[in-house]
C-alpha cells in the first residue's frame, strides 16, 4: 500500500522506512483517528544502544511528531533470556545487577529524541520485568503457550536455521517469542497500545504478538517493520573497524559520532539523510544529486544533522570545526577524542604504538606497529617510521599530542 492517508505512515513511506505491515488499511485508519499508541522494545544487553537502534528511535520520534504516543519498552525481563533472532549461538546471560545498570545508562539516549511526560502524546518508558518477573510459569503456559503451536515456532528463520545446522537452540531461547508476544498483550491491556514497531528481523515476533492479542482478548492490533539498514557495500549498519558506533557520549564522543556520518559511502548519503535526519525531502534530493567532490557537502550536512539531533547543535558545530582544522593540516582541536596519560608515564619512553592503543586508534600494540609499518601512523601530522618510536615532551603542541591513523581517524594524548 503506497497511498497512506495518515501523517505518520505517509512520513515513514516517503522516507523509506516501511518494509512489512500486518494490516495496512486498518493501521492507516487507526493512525488517522485520535492518538495512535505504539511501542518498540529495547533489550539491555549493553550499557548503550548503537546506531543500529537509531532507525527504531526515529520511528518513535516520527510517531510523536505526527500526534501519536510512543512507548519505549525496556527489556528488563526479556534480557534475562536474550533475543535469539538472527543469532547463531546463545547470548551470554547477564545478572540482574548488570541489566539494571545497562537500563539506567541506556535511558539517557532517548531524551534528545522524544518528549517524555504525562500528556496524551508524551512518551513513556516501561520495563517488561514489571510483568514478566511476576508471571508464574504455569500461568504463562496457560495464558500464552496455549495460543502458540510448535509447528509455527520451528518455522521461524532463526529456529529453522539453527536446527538445520544442528546448532543448539535452547528451551530458554524458545520461550523468547512467547515473552515478546506477551509484552504486546500487556501493553494493549495497560496502555491501549495497538501497534508494535521494529526492524524486519523482528517480523516473526511481532506477528506472534498480533496473533496473541487477537486470540487472547479479541483485540485488533498491528505490526510494522522497517528495512534493516546495511551499507551500500553490504556491511552492517553501525559496525566499523573500531567497533560499534554507540549513542552514549561516554562510549563514542560527539566528534567520533560526527566522523562516522561524515565518512559514510557516497551511495548511502541520500538514504541516510531520509532515515536519520529530519531535513526536508526536497533538500535531501538536492544534496544526494551532488556529484564528485561536492558529495562531501551532503556528507557534512548528514553529519551535522545527525550529531545535532543526538548531542546538540553546539557539539555538531564544534565537531565540524575540529574536522576542518584536522583536514586543513592544522594543529590540534579540542573536540577530538582525548586520552590522558600520567606525565611521568607519558614522558618515560612511552611508545607511540602504546599511545595509539590507549587512544583507541588500534586494538593492540601489534596492530599499531602494523600501522606504522604501512606508513599510516602520524604524530602531529608527521609520519612515524620507527615501530619502536617513543613520545617525548617535545611532541606537545598546545598541551597535547595529535595522533592520526590514516586520513580519517585522529585522537589527542594529553599529560595528566
Amino acid at each position: 500500500m503506497s497511498d497512506y492517508k495518515s501523517e505518520f505512515l505517509k512520513t515513514l513511506q516517503a522516507r523509506g522506512f516501511i518494509k512489512q505491515v500486518t494490516h495496512p488499511a486498518e493501521l492507516d485508519a487507526y493512525c488517522s483517528a485520535g492518538v495512535p499508541v505504539a511501542y518498540i522494545g529495547f533489550d539491555a544487553t549493553a550499557d548503550s544502544l548503537h546506531v543500529g537502534s537509531l532507525l527504531q528511535i526515529m520511528m518513535l520520534r516520527h510517531l510523536q511528531k505526527a500526534g501519536g504516543k510512543p512507548i519505549v519498552l525496556m527489556g528488563g525481563g526479556t534480557t534475562k533470556v536474550g533475543d535469539p533472532t538472527d543469532k547463531e549461538k546463545s547470548r551470554p546471560l547477564l545478572t540482574d545487577e548488570q541489566i539494571r545498570a545497562n537500563i539506567d545508562s541506556i535511558k539517557r539516549v532517548f531524551e534528545p529524541f522524544l518528549t517524555f511526560g504525562d500528556g496524551p502524546t508524551d512518551a513513556v518508558m516501561v520495563n517488561n520485568d514489571d510483568w514478566l518477573g511476576k508471571l508464574g510459569y504455569i500461568e504463562l503456559l496457560r495464558e500464552v503457550g496455549v495460543h502458540f503451536t510448535i509447528n509455527t515456532m520451528v518455522k521461524q528463520d532463526t529456529v529453522a536455521r539453527r536446527l538445520a545446522n544442528e546448532q543448539p537452540y535452547t528451551f530458554l531461547e524458545f520461550n523468547y517469542l512467547l515473552m515478546q508476544s506477551y509484552d504486546f498483550l500487556e501493553l494493549y491491556r495497560r496502555q491501549n497500545c495497538r501497534l508494535q514497531l521494529g526492524g524486519s528481523d523482528q517480523w516473526g515476533n511481532i506477528v506472534g504478538g498480533v496473533d496473541l492479542v487477537h486470540k487472547a482478548d479479541g483485540g485488533e492490533v498491528y505490526g510494522l517493520t522497517a528495512h534493516l539498514i546495511t551499507t551500500a557495500s553490504g556491511g552492517k549498519m553501525g559496525k566499523t573497524a573500531d567497533g560499534a558506533v554507540w549513542l552514549n557520549a561516554d562510549r563514542k564522543s560527539p566528534y567520533e559520532y560526527w566522523q562516522f556520518w561524515r565518512n559514510c559511502e557516497d551511495a548511502d548519503v541520500g538514504r541516510f539523510l531520509r532515515i536519520f535526519t529530519e531535513l526536508p525531502l526536497d533538500e535531501i534530493a538536492r544534496l544526494e544529486s551532488l556529484e564528485g567532490a561536492e558529495i562531501n557537502s551532503a556528507k557534512i550536512a548528514l553529519a551535522n544533522a545527525a550529531t545535532a539531533m543526538l548531542h546538540g547543535e553546539a557539539a555538531a558545530k564544534e565537531s565540524e570545526a575540529a574536522a576542518a582544522a584536522v583536514f586543513a593540516g592544522g594543529g590540534t582541536a579540542d573536540a577530538l577524542p582525548t586520552v590522558e596519560i600520567p606525565s611521568a608515564e607519558l614522558f618515560d619512553n612511552y611508545l607511540v604504538a602504546a599511545a595509539f592503543t590507549a587512544a583507541g586508534l588500534s586494538e593492540s600494540n601489534g596492530e599499531a606497529r602494523r600501522l606504522i609499518k604501512q606508513g599510516a601512523a602520524k604524530v602531529n601530522d608527521v609520519t612515524v617510521t620507527d615501530q619502536n618510536a617513543a613520545l617525548s615532551e617535545a611532541d606537545l603542541v598546545d598541551g597535547a599530542i595529535k595522533l592520526s591513523a590514516g586520513k580519517k581517524r585522529h585522537a589527542l594524548v594529553k599529560p595528566a
